[in-house]
């Protein structure tokens, strides 16, 4: 076995403390003052970053502590802006330790310390573990990560099923075999749907931002993203417009998701005598969907509405994209107009 399979991984991820919003244009800057120390790196939105120093630590002769401290102090020369890191041998407990450090810190889980620093956390420390599950594992007195980590997989698998067992099993051991990747931070998808007359009516205002969810949700999933931000605009008669975003509770493809997120976007402008003559969404903070934690969930409708998505998406790729139709997402088609594809963009 040679020693580049061999070779322990060190992950950076810094936490950035941030005043104000961080700009898509500032953010490529970050990235790009983070490429000069290794070109493993992956945005987090919307305030993180991740390193893989591995390689750059040949390079630089360094410790990879002596590193994480080389990068923090650039970010405050270069940009003024102060950070926290995580310094661990993958991309979970790396940002676990962030989440521990006080600004300007490092938290450092040296190799064969995981265990020992994982053991003592609460159970909600680990990324996905939502209060549902927290509560569930609570109430057979599964308080901490150390007690997920020695129970038996069979017992675990009998209180949350197969596939979300398997997955905090590997969490509570700190083990995340996924890679950092780089990628663009403001990559984005969007659909729109432009009426050739004006529409008043709630209800068809409703179906038209339903469907033009399940058209993102379709590529994304096509694509193998996720969304971190969704954008809803509003365009009326009068060549006016309203836009309004949101963050969802975590990246998702899942169409309700995007389309439950819409909606409440939606709902808050009070559009009821509202003359509009178009909508559009935009989906931002893509990333890749293997790369991203998702929510555990105990609720099993959850799972068959996921399974029956991807169902309709093979029928789709196979038959044409007008194969599969949900009721509940129907498509702008519903109004009588035909809505205009999705369209793909880079950075602003």
């Amino acid at each position: 076995m040679n020693g580049t399979s061999t070779r322990q991984r060190h992950i950076a991820h810094l936490h950035l403390h941030l005043r104000g919003a961080l700009a898509g244009a500032r953010y490529g800057d970050i990235i790009e003052l983070m490429s000069g120390i290794t070109p493993h790196v992956q945005a987090v939105p919307p305030d993180a970053v991740q390193l893989d120093l591995t390689s750059a630590l040949r390079y630089f002769d360094l410790s990879p502590y002596d590193l994480v401290q080389t990068t923090m102090m650039r970010l405050k020369a270069l940009y003024g802006i102060d950070s926290s890191a995580g310094l661990a041998g993958n991309r979970m407990l790396a940002a676990m330790a962030a989440d521990a450090s006080a600004p300007g810190d490092t938290t450092w889980i040296h190799d064969g310390q995981a265990a020992a620093w994982l053991g003592p956390r609460p159970v909600t420390a680990l990324p996905g573990i939502g209060r549902a599950t927290a509560e569930t594992l609570a109430g057979y007195g599964l308080h901490t990560i150390g007690q997920i980590a020695d129970i038996p997989a069979a017992t675990l698998q009998r209180l949350l099923g197969a596939g979300s067992a398997r997955l905090l099993a590997e969490r509570a051991r700190g083990r995340d075999p996924r890679p950092v990747t780089p990628m663009e931070p403001a990559a984005h998808l969007t659909a729109d749907l432009v009426l050739d007359r004006d529409c008043l009516d709630p209800a068809q205002h409703h179906r038209a931002v339903l469907g033009l969810a399940d058209r993102i949700g379709q590529r994304l999933r096509g694509e193998r993203q996720v969304a971190g931000r969704i954008t809803l605009t509003v365009r009326y008669a009068d060549r006016s417009s309203t836009t309004r975003s949101r963050t969802p509770a975590e990246p998702t493809n899942h169409s309700p998701a995007l389309a439950a997120t819409a909606l409440g976007l939606l709902t808050a402008l009070g559009l009821q005598r509202a003359r509009v003559r178009g909508f559009a969404i935009r989906a931002d903070d893509l990333l890749p969907a293997g790369g991203a934690h998702r929510q555990l969930s105990l609720d099993p409708g959850d799972t068959r509405a996921r399974a029956t998505e991807a169902a309709a998406d093979r029928a789709r790729r196979r038959f044409g994209a007008d194969a599969v139709r949900p009721a509940t997402l129907a498509t702008a088609s519903a109004l009588g107009f035909p809505p205009r594809g999705v369209e793909a963009g880079s950075r602003n």
